[in-house]
């Protein structure tokens, strides 16, 4: 039993700092018309890969969606890459901190949940948050 006025249960260890990546988060600088990752122009989506696209860019949507306080500013576009397909999620500036997180974790989450679809499809996915 916990002594009165002190912590219910004592700490436990610092979580290590391994795989803490959050990703890149785009500025206005890449807008919407530019290359996000190098010769893009030369890739395609054939037909069976823009309706599993279509079915990440959906899962990507419901998750920012559910999130966000204005979901009618979500849009998820989604670009061919030599890996498979960046999905590039815009929502409201005053949105963009729910979407990110305490530290990323929402984010991470975003991420994870996505990639996971993506890899059930067999697709590449990554997840970028653009300002």
């Amino acid at each position: 039993m916990a002594e009165q006025g002190g912590p219910a249960q004592r700490g436990g260890p610092e979580p290590d700092d391994e795989g803490r990546d959050l990703g890149e988060v785009r500025g206005d600088e890449a807008g919407a018309g530019e290359e996000v990752g190098g010769e893009e122009d030369d890739l395609e989506l054939d037909e069976d890969d823009r309706d599993e696209a279509g079915l990440l860019t959906d899962v990507l949507a419901f998750l920012a969606r559910s999130i966000v306080d204005d979901p009618d500013k979500v849009r998820v576009e989604a670009l061919p890459d030599d890996r498979g397909v960046i999905l590039r999620l815009f929502v409201a500036p005053d949105d963009l901190g729910k979407v990110i997180g305490r530290g990323g974790r929402t984010a991470r989450a975003i991420r994870t949940i996505v990639r996971a679809a993506g890899t059930r499809e067999g697709i590449g996915t990554i997840v970028e948050i653009v300002e």
